[in-house]
């Protein structure tokens, strides 16, 4: 009786409190004699009819209307970006495109209709403040990234160049203007606020797009890649300061009535530099060492950001320009700033900042430009923009003594526009100082000078291939040696992948090469924050060669693809072998986790691609995740991947035989005797080896070598306490995969394995 207790009590109180609440309706009915109710709205006749005239009423409530403006913008942003990531392109010109596509230029073009159900008129304003409120959010990212210290110690080397990129291109941005300005500026708007938001136009760098293709292009380390930063970082202080001074310009109509509105903001900047810097320093100092940042700390510091941008708001230099001010000020202790940018990039980046991509390319309307004219207007706007800042850097660089091929590097990383451009032509569009037609042609000329970067960096490597430069290339080892490449995620792993490949050279002085590498994705670094990050994930590897007297070769890259980047330094760097750690699912072991894993074990969205390429089979059974099948498909040279549990050592190791087709794992078994004196137990598994006399002779050449050593087995049966005292197990990919397949329960019993392929 005990068991069902609680049932009977379960049931009883539901039952109970049902019956009561039915009393109330039945006897509250009668209180609404005599009270003027109100008739439903329902108009239809039917229960299906209210139900779907009470639908579309919910479908065009403005709130669901942005949420499915939302979710529409995310998808198709993700998407264009994905396809720019593989075409070797910033994500950010994927985004800047789908915003287009989007627009009235491609979807209201050809789905009118759709694009009026989901982007109505009246729901514009809503998608505007959104987008806004993410702007602030990454102006104020944009801030924190700026590392003013290095700015300090590296500002004499850029300064010159930084200003030069800034001066000929707001100077050419003026002619132009003379030139266009009878056609294009809206009516009112005076010659010189037409000229100035031409010129900054002209004059933009897009700081966070440059420090992401530095990374990506792995030149963070070079002299190249530090000058290159602290120029773009002074150019973006530089520029937004010219800026909050033309907006000023713009709003009073004239220079003498801005006199006011500059005065004001430069009280604001010092302030904001002698007493709330100060202030955010010392709520820093507090904080030192704890490794995180509590609510109280994130109100105040979001405080600050509103205020900020709220203060220049109404002083008339726009609130984006207090939000960068914002992040500037925040206290330069990396890792603050950087708990801090984890708090705040992922919901602005990701969630709202696609939507201000949208809602420009809801104003771009591309079908505008219907004459030849405005295309050569177009393309005198895109010779200028890239006169002015490319020509005009690489010339300054070439002035100052560096080479031909770094002035030219410099000259077209300088030239990438990206987002801020089209922050800075929303801002003149909002003022009335930019026109429709005006505007496409600027956000055209933000698109091709973004996108222009990353061939032409390709371009200037041809053209000068061999010639002295800024960027350091590693010496190339010689080929006689037994190269290893460990790849790892995070610090623990590479110091146990280190381990094992020390088990696999340890004697061989000398003739051995091994590198270790990092290769992290790009969004996850600040330009700021590089040196830092990379020193943290060799910390435990060079702690760990330290310890094994092992002289390792360390390589990090920021990467906007690791699996291609992986294969390719992998198949290009001449290594005899890579290891790498299996890796693990986010949700293993869960409901959802099963349910995502049968799925993407079916059908594998790289296959399904590689089906519509008529590269594979759409279906993918394989044990392995997605980045360890990726480098075993692309892989020419052998994989070692590591299952790890509580590796150390491999002083004894099992090896297993399933077929003819595993024997080459003998040749590993026979280097970590050579080199770890390990003791080998090879399992013969189908009874092939003592039928194979090429196979015997080898066991036969390790054992006159190190006899002793090597151990073959042929019980059928082995027992887990066997399987528990090896330290590892040398297994082919096949034969693993076959294991999962069978359930077998040496999964668990055996301490670690090392699946091999044999490409």
């Amino acid at each position: 009786m005990g068991k069902y207790k609680n049932i009977i009590f379960y049931i009883s109180t539901i039952a109970f409190f049902s019956c009561l609440m039915y009393w109330f309706f039945v006897e509250g009915k009668t209180l609404e004699v005599g009270e003027n109710i109100t008739p439903s709205k329902a108009t239809g006749s039917t229960m299906w009819e209210n139900f779907v005239d009470s639908f579309l009423i919910n479908l065009h409530h403005p709130l669901a209307l942005l949420l499915a403006q939302i979710v529409t913008i995310i998808l198709v942003a993700k998407l264009f970006g994905w396809i720019c990531i593989k075409l070797k392109q910033p994500s950010v010109i994927g985004e800047m495109i789908a915003g287009i596509v989007l627009g009235p230029s491609l979807f209201g073009l050809y789905f009118p209709e759709l694009s009026a159900f989901i982007f109505p008129k009246e729901s514009l304003p809503n998608l505007q403040f959104l987008s806004q409120i993410g702007l602030i959010l990454f102006m104020y990212i944009v801030g924190m990234e700026l590392d003013l210290s290095v700015l300090r110690k590296k500002a004499h080397d850029a300064v010159v160049i930084s200003h030069a990129s800034i001066i000929i291109p707001f100077a050419l941005g003026v002619g132009l203007s003379y030139f266009i300005y009878k056609e294009f500026a809206p009516e009112g708007i005076q010659f010189s606020s037409f000229a100035l938001f031409i010129a900054i136009a002209m004059s933009i760098t897009a700081f966070p797009v440059l420090a992401r293709i530095v990374q990506e292009r792995n030149l963070h380390k070079t002299k190249i890649g530090t000058v290159v930063i602290t120029c773009a970082a002074a150019d973006d202080i530089t520029a937004w300061c010219i800026l909050a001074a033309v907006i000023a310009i713009v709003k009073a109509g004239s220079f003498s009535g801005s006199v006011f509105v500059i005065l004001m903001a430069i009280l604001y900047v010092y302030i904001m530099i002698k007493a709330v810097r100060p202030f955010l320093n010392r709520i820093a100092e507090s904080q030192k060492g704890k490794g995180f940042i509590n609510k109280g700390l994130v109100a105040i510091f979001f405080l600050v950001l509103i205020i900020s941008s709220y203060a220049t708001e109404v002083i008339g230099i726009h609130a984006l320009f207090g939000a960068f001010m914002a992040g500037a000020i925040m206290p330069e202790n990396v890792k603050f700033r950087n708990l801090f940018i984890e708090k705040v990039e992922d919901v602005a980046l990701v969630l709202l900042l696609p939507l201000f991509f949208v809602f420009t390319g809801l104003r771009t309307q591309i079908g505008l430009l219907n004459d030849p004219h405005l295309w050569k207007i177009g393309g005198l706007i895109i010779l200028t923009a890239v006169t002015g800042k490319f020509v005009g850097s690489a010339l300054t660089a070439k002035f100052l003594n560096i080479s031909w091929k770094d002035s030219l590097t410099i000259g077209a990383l300088m030239n990438t526009r990206g987002l801020t451009e089209l922050i800075v032509l929303n801002i003149g569009y909002d003022l009335g100082v930019l026109g429709p037609e005006l505007f496409a042609l600027l956000v055209i000329m933000a698109l091709f000078t973004t996108f222009m970067t990353g061939p032409c960096l390709d371009f200037i490597n041809y053209l000068f291939k061999g010639k002295e430069s800024m960027i350091e290339e590693e010496p190339e080892d010689d080929d006689t040696k037994y190269r290893v490449l460990l790849s790892f995620e995070t610090a623990k792993s590479g110091s146990k992948l280190l381990r094992l490949a020390d088990n696999f050279t340890h004697k061989m002085n000398g003739n051995k090469s091994v590198t270790a590498m990092n290769i992290a994705p790009v969004d996850e670094l600040h330009a700021f924050d590089i040196e830092n990050f990379e020193k943290e994930q060799f910390k435990n590897v060079i702690e760990t060669s330290q310890e094994l007297k092992l002289e390792v070769t360390t390589l990090f890259k920021a990467s906007t693809d690791v699996e291609s980047d992986l294969t390719n330094i992998t198949n290009k760097g001449n290594y005899d072998l890579l290891l790498i750690m299996l890796g693990k699912s986010m949700y293993e072991g869960s409901l959802l986790g099963r349910l995502l894993g049968f799925t993407t074990k079916i059908i594998n969205p790289e296959k399904l691609l590689n089906t519509v390429k008529g590269k594979g089979n759409i279906f993918n059974n394989s044990p392995f995740d997605d980045l360890t099948l990726q480098v075993l498909d692309k892989a020419t040279i052998p994989v070692g991947v590591l299952v790890e549990k509580d590796f150390t050592t491999a002083d004894r190791v099992f090896v297993p035989i399933f077929n003819l087709s595993d024997f080459y794992l003998l040749e590993y078994a026979k280097r970590l005797i050579n080199n770890n004196n390990s003791q080998i137990i090879i399992l013969d598994a189908a009874g092939q080896i003592r039928n194979n006399i090429e196979v015997k002779e080898l066991i036969r050449s390790i054992e006159q070598v190190a006899p002793n050593h090597i151990t073959l087995y042929n019980e059928k049966r082995i027992e887990k306490e066997f399987l528990n005292s090896q330290d590892l197990m040398l297994i082919s990919s096949k034969s693993w995969k076959n294991l999962i397949d069978t359930k077998s329960l040496w999964l668990s019993d055996i301490p670690s394995t090392l699946i091999i392929s044999n490409p």
